[in-house]
């Protein structure tokens, strides 16, 4: 068995575990899936602290408006008058005028901040540095932890335009955005071993041997160094 300490620059990310007889459309496939599984993550979380303190996502066409514009438009937020917290909620406009100012109860802001904490450790950086890998369950099992907490809070879920939903939904549009430039394609995705892609019609092992040398690898701009698994 390897593992493969894959990074970002500098910047470890995660260990994944493999064979060398691995293939190596499997292995790209599976690391990526992985890379961009913690993105979604990581966006989700930032959207539910958000959440945690302005409600609901507004329809796109109240969005950045003032209530004098909302008010001469005709505009009306239906979708968040169905979409209430559990436990009541309280006015907390939002700055940026993106949510409805409907911030959930202290207690369901309190399940959400465990629930984003929880995900964050479990798919903490740290965890390369204590020899422990990372798998495409444990990245769903995050979403899913994420997925309940909203379900607790909305149990009629979340309005169709919020990005939350989208993003567990999978129906998310990243188009420019920053986020958008740090997703991986899968297609496109190439490793790298020394130097030398690992072409998609051979295995692991064509390239690192049965018995090799600790080196380094480099996954579509995020660095990796492969390593044995004793």
């Amino acid at each position: 068995m390897v593992k493969v300490l894959v990074k970002k620059g500098d910047e470890t990310q995660f260990l994944y575990e493999t064979s060398v007889g691995t293939d190596n459309v499997e292995l790209t496939q599976q690391i990526t899936y992985i890379y961009n599984g913690r993105l979604k993550v990581s966006r989700i979380c930032s959207e539910l602290e958000e959440l945690s303190k302005h409600g609901t996502m507004l329809p796109p066409d109240m969005m950045g408006l003032t209530d004098e514009q909302i008010e001469e438009l005709k505009l009306k937020d239906e979708w968040g008058e169905r979409c209430e917290p559990s436990g009541g909620c309280t006015d907390n406009k939002d700055p940026m005028g993106r949510r409805n100012g409907k911030q959930p109860s202290e207690h369901m802001q309190q399940l959400i901040n465990k629930s984003v904490t929880d995900v964050k450790e479990m798919l903490s950086k740290k965890k390369a540095d204590n020899g422990i890998c990372m798998t495409l369950k444990t990245v769903q099992e995050a979403l899913e932890i994420l997925r309940g907490t909203v379900m607790i809070i909305y149990p009629m879920n979340l309005p169709p335009h919020d990005v939350i939903r989208q993003e567990f939904e999978n129906t998310e549009d990243l188009s420019g955005t920053q986020a958008s430039l740090d997703v991986i394609d899968v297609a496109s995705a190439q490793l790298w071993f020394s130097g030398k892609e690992l072409v998609r019609n051979k295995k692991l092992c064509n390239f690192v041997g049965n018995n090799y040398t600790p080196s380094r690898a480099n996954i579509s701009g995020t660095v990796g160094r492969i390593t044995k698994f004793h």
